[in-house]
């Protein structure tokens, strides 16, 4: 019972308690609601809320008028004095409301004594502060050259934080004769683009597209972003093999050995990967026997003979690829048998030198080989091109002479051809030049300089060799011919005396430039020379002396016999060190200046100081090579990358104007093509050998190497380098003579049995690549069957060697038969006769020049001796005449005179003896 009380009894108080808050609360609920933009500063007023909820203002401080938020970091704070509502912090509507259409922002305000809460609204309101953004920076499509026109590829859509109409609003694509874009609203998700295909695409035109897509959103300006888009277009076998001529044909000798490559055949395919592999093959329409004498390989083309062969054959090559469905070409080759000719063409001499001189007439053609044109029946070679010396010196071709036989044999012959130079090339002035183009400059010299100072000097080039490319420099035209002079060798001009008040302050001096040639040519530069007064202010020397009057009066000096001087300055006590003339580095680096300064008192006083003057380095001095023209000599064979020879130059500057970086002129010219096979170290000047060189292939190039300093601007000089191939024996010796038709060095030679001795069997007959001792050749028997008796046959192995320090060589095999003599071998005797004969002549002449330099040796040796006696006995004459006035004149003469005369008189005869 009493627990039921109490419950009862706390009931009723708690219905009294609420009853009593009622009654105390006086709650008041209103809303009014704000709008603000979205990224405004801190502190930025939203609006007066104590005013816009009718509250009185003076109150508000009492009842404690706040914002009531759950956040520890609110986005409103109200000023609980005047009621009005700030922002705290900076807002981003993205990161508060993401993407909704409306960003409201509900707010509790409360007062106590009475209790009012108040709800207060703010808008976020959005601003464009986003720009439009892919997944991806890049995106790679691959679509194949089969898809059709109207083909559609969605693309990857674009995002922006921005809502309303600051999002993405449209798209755009790059220019293109491809593709189009294609825009789908899916209404929240957004604009989706798409990528169609307006136009087929071909893998061979065009093998990969590539597109910028461009998202805009819908500010002003708009926003926008970029998605980089690669398409590759995938290959299909849409190409099939096409050959490389329209018509084939070839000629077959009818001794052709099985193995022979009797022509290749080429056939491209315009697709990629397996579609564009090729396979060759016979086709199986042709006859079979045919396809017995003949093989094909699949990859290279090439038909091989494999069998006996008639007069003609036409075989059908087919190209096949290796795409699905396979596509294929059909060729047909005439292959033409003929009958062997067994005597080549002989050209009279091999190799023929020519000289031609630069400036022929003839028509303009692009290559070497289309200079020339030969006369099929005469051998007359026309040029079909006006040769250029400075384009090309020499050039070397092959003519082949054929024989009209079925089939025709031929030889070939080395024409080596010089173009001899001509002076077609003016002079080209390279220094002075003007910013326009012009051969002109402008000099300054100061006028206190001596007479011999180098005022400039004129560079020019020409494009001519020898004579022709000389340059002689003269004065055409001079202000005054007292004050200037010019060195006609090396364009230095330089001054003929000092100059005086009197002489102008600018002289035009107008420099001809020629060349040696037979009819000169020219060109003119013109030097503007201004005379400047020297000095240049170095220094300011302040000077102070305590006492007054003339006491205090002070001279500064310099007391020795330097290129500076002390001038007076506007202020009392305070004196310029002034240079009086040009300034070298070079020559002198530091001038130590001793100033004596002197007061005019009485008596005066005095007092020195020496300063320093360091003279700065500019880049007045261009790289010079210790010697130009450099020349190397390089055993052929040299291993490929290694350092062959190195080039030094030198650089009177200091610092990075004398720091020296080397490289080779490459101009792209023919006879600098094998530049394109050597390198250099930029920083040492060594050269590595990019390939090895090979003797019979270039015996001597030449080219360029320029140093060039890292002074600003940068000076460089050029060196000349000859290179000489060494020739090493690399070669062995080649047999000329005999082969035999599979093309080994063996010989079958038939003679009579009855020759005599001395009869001419054959003549081995080799040649080796290489020069001088590694190219003279030694014959010698290595094996014979036997030297006694007379069989019917007997094998001869001859040893061909050269002279190299390791001998190279080769064997020749002669089996010579012994038959019955005939009179089918009369011919042969009458032959061998007259070879006999002529050996027999060249011995009679080779006697009479060995007896004719005999008898002039000894009849020189004679004339040698006759003129010693003749000597002799004229010495002893003059001796004997000298002594005897000697005799004379101690009997006229005192003993001292004779001793004075009697002394020069042997030492005379000594010399004349």
């Amino acid at each position: 019972m009493e627990q039921r009380k109490r419950k009862q009894q706390r009931v009723r108080g708690y219905l009294f308690a609420c009853v009593v808050a009622v009654l105390l609360w006086t709650v008041a609920s209103a809303q009014i609601r704000y709008s603000i933009s979205e990224e405004v500063n801190e502190g930025t007023v939203v609006g007066n809320a104590a005013k816009d909820l009718g509250l009185d203002k003076s109150t508000l401080e009492d009842r404690k008028f706040r914002i009531v938020s759950d956040s520890q970091d609110p986005l409103f704070h109200v000023n609980g004095k005047d009621g009005i509502l700030y922002v705290s912090r900076r807002i981003d509507r993205e990161a508060v409301c993401a993407q909704s259409a409306a960003c409201l922002i509900n707010l509790k305000t409360v007062l106590e004594n009475p209790l009012e809460i108040h709800y207060v609204e703010v808008e976020v309101l959005d601003i464009n502060d986003h720009s439009p953004l892919f997944p991806e920076k890049d995106n790679i499509l691959e679509i194949s050259e089969s898809v059709l026109p109207g083909a559609r590829f969605q693309l990857k859509a674009s995002r922006d934080p921005d809502s309303g109409h600051f999002s993405v609003q449209q798209y755009k694509l790059s220019q293109n004769d491809h593709f189009r874009l294609e825009v789908k609203d899916r209404g929240k998700d957004g604009k989706i683009p798409i990528l169609v295909i307006q136009k087929s695409l071909d893998r061979e035109t065009a093998g990969s597209h590539s597109l910028v897509l461009t998202a805009l959103d819908g500010g002003k300006p708009p926003k926008s972003g970029n998605m980089n888009i690669l398409v590759n277009v995938l290959d299909i076998n849409d190409n099939a093999p096409v050959f490389s001529k329209d018509d084939y044909s070839v000629t077959l000798k009818e001794n052709t050995p099985a193995g022979t490559t009797v022509i290749q055949v080429n056939a491209t395919d315009l697709d990629d990967g397996s579609n564009g592999n090729v396979v060759y093959s016979l086709s199986k329409s042709m006859d079979q026997n045919i396809l017995n004498l003949f093989v094909i390989n699949h990859s290279t083309g090439e038909v091989i003979v494999k069998g006996s062969r008639q007069s003609q054959y036409d075989l059908i090559i087919t190209a096949i690829d290796a795409g699905q469905p396979p596509l294929s070409s059909e060729m047909t080759i005439s292959v033409v048998v003929s009958d062997v000719n067994d005597n080549s063409p002989e050209f009279s001499l091999s190799p023929y030198t020519f000289y031609v001189t630069e400036g022929n007439n003839g028509s303009q053609e692009n290559k070497l080989t289309s200079f020339l044109n030969i006369n099929s029946e005469n051998g007359d070679i026309l040029a079909l091109k006006s040769f250029d010396f400075e384009t090309v010196k020499t050039f070397q071709f092959q003519v082949v002479a054929t024989d009209a036989g079925t089939p025709s044999l031929s030889s070939n012959v080395t024409v080596n051809v010089f173009i001899l130079d001509q002076n077609d090339n003016a002079p080209v002035i390279l220094y002075p030049v003007s910013s326009n183009g012009s051969a002109e400059g402008v000099e300054e010299i100061p006028r206190n300089v001596n007479a011999g100072h180098l005022v400039t000097k004129v560079r020019a080039y020409d494009a001519d060799i020898g004579y022709n490319g000389w340059l002689l420099f003269s004065l055409q035209e001079v202000t005054d011919h007292s004050l200037f002079g010019l060195d006609r060798y090396t364009g230095q001009i330089r001054t003929l005396r000092s100059f005086t008040e009197t002489d102008e302050a600018e002289h035009k001096l107008v420099i001809l430039v020629k060349d040696n040639g037979n009819v000169s040519l020219s060109a003119t530069a013109t030097v503007t020379v201004k005379v400047v007064e020297p000095g240049t202010t170095v220094a300011l020397i302040s000077l102070n002396d305590l006492d007054s009057g003339l006491n205090g009066k002070v001279i500064c000096s310099l007391d020795e016999d330097v290129p500076f001087t002390l001038s007076p300055t506007l202020k009392d006590k305070i004196y310029s060190l002034v240079t009086m003339s040009t300034l070298d580095r070079e020559q002198k680096v530091k001038f130590d200046l001793t100033i004596v300064a002197k007061d005019a008192g009485q008596p005066p006083l005095s007092s020195e100081r020496t300063i320093s003057v360091v003279v700065s380095d500019v880049n007045d001095n261009s790289p010079e090579f210790l010697l130009s023209p450099y020349t190397f000599y390089i055993s052929e064979g040299n291993e490929p990358g290694q350092s062959v020879f190195s080039v030094k130059a030198f650089d009177q500057d200091e610092n990075n104007n004398a720091h020296i970086s080397y490289h080779i002129l490459r101009d792209g010219r023919q006879e600098n093509k094998l530049t394109s096979f050597l390198n250099i170290n930029s920083e040492n000047g060594d050269i590595l050998a990019l390939k090895s060189f090979d003797f019979e292939a270039v015996k001597t190039f030449q080219f360029q190497v320029v140093a060039t300093d890292a002074g600003t601007p940068s000076l460089s000089s050029n060196a000349t380098v000859n290179v000489f191939i060494l020739d090493q024996n690399d070669n062995a010796p080649v047999i000329l003579y005999p082969v035999s038709s599979n093309g080994s060095a063996e010989g079958v030679e038939e003679i009579p049995r009855n020759v005599n001795a001395g009869h001419l069997v054959t003549k081995v007959r080799a040649y080796d690549a290489d020069i001088g001792y590694n190219g003279w050749l030694l014959f010698s028997l290595q094996e014979v069957t036997d030297h006694k008796t007379d069989e019917a046959e007997h094998k001869l192995v001859i040893l061909v060697k050269d002279n190299g320090n390791v001998s190279l060589s080769a064997t020749a095999t002669v089996t010579v038969k012994v038959v019955e003599p005939k009179e089918a071998f009369a011919a042969s005797d009458v032959k061998s006769s007259a070879e006999d004969d002529d050996d027999s002549n060249v011995t009679f002449y080779l006697m009479i020049t060995l007896g004719s330099v005999s008898v002039l040796f000894i009849i020189s040796i004679i004339v040698l001796i006759w003129r010693h006696f003749c000597a002799k006995n004229c010495c002893h004459r003059c001796w004997n005449s000298v002594t005897e006035q000697q005799r004379h004149s101690e009997r006229v003469h005192s003993g001292s005179e004779r001793q004075r005369s009697s002394h020069p008189v042997p030492s005379q005869l000594e010399r004349f003896c």
